[in-house]
């Protein structure tokens, strides 16, 4: 008979936090600093840098918190921010917004944007 095994409480801390248009406020007031990785399921560009979102949400751990907020299910706050491509990479500081990425970067490219704010 197979053993079936269930871990309960277990949850990764450093992955990114899917946060939705009901939870970014709240989210927003509660980090002195947070990037938003906006994307879609669909979107070739967002599915080839969720893995470096994933990576720099591990190693940057503590730094900064990394946020991820799907486009089609939340459509309030991309459109409060005037968002206009995605995949979309937004850094806040202290809830104000302080800088927009639109478009894939690389690995390089997204590391170089995340250690200038931090």
């Amino acid at each position: 008979m197979p053993l079936a095994v269930l871990i309960c409480g277990f949850t990764n801390a450093s992955a990114p936090i899917t946060v939705t248009d009901a939870t970014f406020q709240t989210e927003l007031e509660k980090e002195d600093i947070m990037m938003v990785f906006f994307w879609a399921e669909w979107n070739g560009p967002s599915k080839m840098i969720d893995p470096i979102v994933d990576h720099f949400a591990e190693e940057y751990d503590g730094e900064i918190k990394i946020y991820k907020m799907n486009v089609d299910q939340n459509q309030v706050i991309p459109v409060s921010y005037g968002l206009r491509g995605i995949p979309t990479l937004m850094i806040f500081k202290m809830g104000e917004l302080v800088a927009t990425k639109v478009g894939a970067l690389s690995k390089f490219q997204m590391e170089e944007f995340i250690k200038s704010y931090i």
